[in-house]
């Protein structure tokens, strides 16, 4: 299951014309951990913040986008749709939100859909607004996120719906940096977290 911006409808506040770009984003607090539908395990070394800032700093560094910079007003508002490109669970919701308002506070994040939900192919399950950069810059990182956590979860709803009433565990060959976002994934497909280490 593959989430994706849907083509953007951009407002331009300021000048009242239409503009067309591949991303969006608005304002929203930092999930609590109490609302989310599914809650990430527990590392003892490093969390969701930590993994949230390498991912960010990684795409963008200490510069920011500079092609946004250059080519889009600062006071430009926009909204963007993520839109579902295949049949899945999707996964990465609250993740998401967490990216989002770790790039400006002032962005507004609604979903139709919550961690573990069923979405299917063309589906708008949610929508971003705010400062155009801001969505820009944090696009990238969450769809990265989303993709990766909804194909996890699809495939572990698959085999836990499967293997039932048996449960699915999962290993710790995870990508490098990326256990804990893989293992909150398996959690929201229906799956069990094995350890989170060798300890």
């Amino acid at each position: 299951m593959l989430p994706s911006f849907d083509s953007l409808r951009c407002r331009v506040i300021s000048c009242g014309r239409i503009v067309r770009m591949s991303a969006a984003a608005t304002e929203s607090p930092a999930p609590p951990f109490e609302r989310m539908a599914v809650k990430p395990p527990s590392h003892p070394t490093y969390d969701l913040k930590g993994v949230i800032k390498l991912a960010l700093a990684e795409d963008a560094g200490d510069r920011g986008d500079v092609t946004c910079m250059a080519t889009i007003p600062a006071d430009m508002e926009v909204e963007a749709r993520f839109l579902a490109k295949e049949d899945g669970i999707v996964a990465g919701i609250a993740l998401a939100e967490m990216i989002f308002h770790e790039v400006d506070p002032s962005l507004t994040v609604d979903w139709s859909k919550k961690d573990g939900e069923h979405v299917h192919k063309g589906l708008q399950f949610g929508r971003v607004s705010g400062r155009a950069y801001s969505v820009v810059v944090a696009e990238r990182v969450v769809l990265n996120f989303m993709q990766r956590m909804s194909g996890i979860a699809t495939l572990t709803k698959a085999m836990a719906d499967a293997a039932h009433p048996a449960r699915i565990l999962e290993t710790r060959k995870t990508a490098p940096v990326l256990r804990l976002v893989d293992k909150w994934a398996v959690l929201i497909g229906g799956g069990k977290n094995h350890r989170m280490g060798l300890f």
